[in-house]
Order: C-alpha cells, then structure tokens, then sequence
C-alpha cells in the first residue's frame, strides 16, 4: 500500500511513463492536436453553436458556460501563482515538453479545470452531448500529462476543482434563475 510520503514519486513517475508514450510519433500528434483544440477552440466553438442554433436555452446555457469560463481562469491563475509548481519537464528528469506550454507553472491544469467545468455546465443543459464531451474532456486531461506539460496530480486536482465550479455554478444559476 502506497504511503502519502510515496506518492509524489508515484506521480513522476506516472508523468516520465505518459510522457515517453507520448514520444511515438501518432501519439504525441494525436495528443498535442487534442491539447490544441482544448485550448479553447472547440469550447469557445461549442458555446457559438449553441448560442446561435440552441435558441434561448442555448443562449443561456452559452452565457453560464462563458461566465463559469471566466471564474475558472480567475481561479486558476491565482492557484498558479501561489502554488508555482515548476512544469514536470522543468523539474522530472526524462519528461520533455512535447508542445509550448501556455504559461510557467504546473498547478493545476488549466485545460483540464476548464474542460471539466465547461463539460459539467452543458451536460446540465444539453445531456445528449455527453458522448462528445465527455471523451473529448477525458483525452484533454491525459494530453496534459502525456505532452509533458502536467503531473497526473494537476490534472486530479483540476478535474476535481473543474467538478466543484461546474457544480457550483448550475447551483448559482437555479438560484438566479
């Protein structure tokens, strides 16, 4: 059984393991296309159709998740800062930045909190689009560690923070509504 003090190894080691997968050619084109359009592209692209095509509920289920956007960007930068958890390609050996990171720290993943809680909000308003997102949210968080750029703990702890603010936001949003 796996103590606590042996778990920070475990996760760098997790990391050197997907990262070098993650060395095959298809794998890491594959995977740095996925942490691309996660981004925001496919997001950003997702709240459009939803706002011109979905009607009303759409609209509104667009703006909640462009709000939920916002708090999640706020929250996530400040944890990096405070946090400052060096990049697993900066501080593991045998881990290499399979793309250019977005920013300087690790903690939490930023792609991950916001797939989790954008996947959270428009499964609340259009379930049938869970077997889209929910794969595509999935292949966000292993790109991550897989391209080098996150420990698999940023991508837990970022699912779990995602969860809390997608959750907390359909929570707001009955109230205000």
């Amino acid at each position: 059984m796996a103590t606590l003090l042996s778990l920070p190894g475990f996760d760098r080691h997790l990391c050197v393991v997907a990262n070098r997968w993650g060395a095959r050619r298809a794998v890491g084109t594959f995977f740095g296309a996925i942490s691309r359009i996660g981004d925001g592209i496919f997001w950003y692209s997702l709240m459009a159709v939803l706002a011109v095509f979905g009607g009303l509920h759409g609209a509104l289920a667009a703006l909640q998740m462009l709000v939920t956007g916002g708090v999640a960007l706020a929250l996530y930068r400040w944890l990096k800062r405070w946090t400052r958890r060096p990049r697993p390609f900066h501080g593991c050996d045998g881990v290499i930045a399979r793309v250019p990171p977005l920013d300087e720290f690790s903690f939490p993943s930023g792609h991950t909190l916001h797939a989790v809680s954008f996947t959270i909000v428009a499964l609340a308003w259009f379930p049938a689009l869970a077997p889209l997102l929910v794969p595509f949210t999935v292949l966000v968080a292993a790109s991550r560690v897989v391209l080098g750029l996150h420990y698999p703990s940023d991508v837990l702890a970022a699912t779990a923070i995602g969860g809390v603010l997608g959750g907390a936001s359909l929570w707001f949003g009955m109230l205000a509504g």
